[in-house]
């Protein structure tokens, strides 16, 4: 995991390849159809302790981005927000969703010191609620008919995780796996 980077940013852009993709990665944040350079690079010039911006590179080859992930963070209100998580289509399957969350939460909980992590994901993302869910969130509500895609309203599932949750979940969790 490191500071994404201007070099990362083809890797993303191909990982976006349509419009609902667009908005299943960024929500209805700004970002619009065809993803390209120039926005990649203004959102990571918002890179800072209150956003922190992330690419995942491959284990035996550290120069390749495999996934993306981002942390806003409040630090008055002790409260992040896990977003923009993307992992290369062809990268699926391999358990890298599940570490990068992971990796997420240790920086929110344990370096960050948050006292809630939330995140929105999409009701019909299926698989990524059953990853949130068996990662220790908890749902809390939904956003229904948050954004138009394609001619269907798409509606958004809330999610959280506490400190203590965190903590509960002892030391696989909370301590990197060697």
């Amino acid at each position: 995991m490191r500071a994404f980077a201007e070099a990362d940013a083809p890797a993303l852009v191909s990982w976006v390849d349509g419009p609902a993709t667009l908005v299943m990665w960024s929500g209805p944040s700004g970002f619009t159809w065809p993803l390209d350079r120039a926005q990649l690079a203004r959102y990571s010039a918002k890179a800072g302790p209150g956003l922190r911006i992330w690419t995942f590179t491959d284990e035996e080859n550290p120069a390749e981005p495999v996934a993306h992930a981002s942390l806003a963070v409040d630090p008055q209100g002790r409260t992040a927000r896990l977003g923009r998580v993307l992992v290369d289509p062809a990268q699926r399957g391999r358990g890298l969703g599940a570490a990068l969350v992971r990796a997420v939460q240790r920086v929110a909980f344990d370096e960050v010191g948050v006292h809630r992590l939330g995140l929105g994901v999409f009701a019909h993302n299926g698989t990524a609620i059953a990853l949130y869910e068996r990662l220790g969130f908890v749902r809390e509500g939904i956003s229904r008919e948050v954004v138009e895609v394609d001619g269907t309203w798409w509606s958004s599932i809330e999610m959280s995780m506490l400190d203590r949750e965190w903590q509960d979940l002892g030391p696989d969790a909370t301590t990197p796996s060697a």
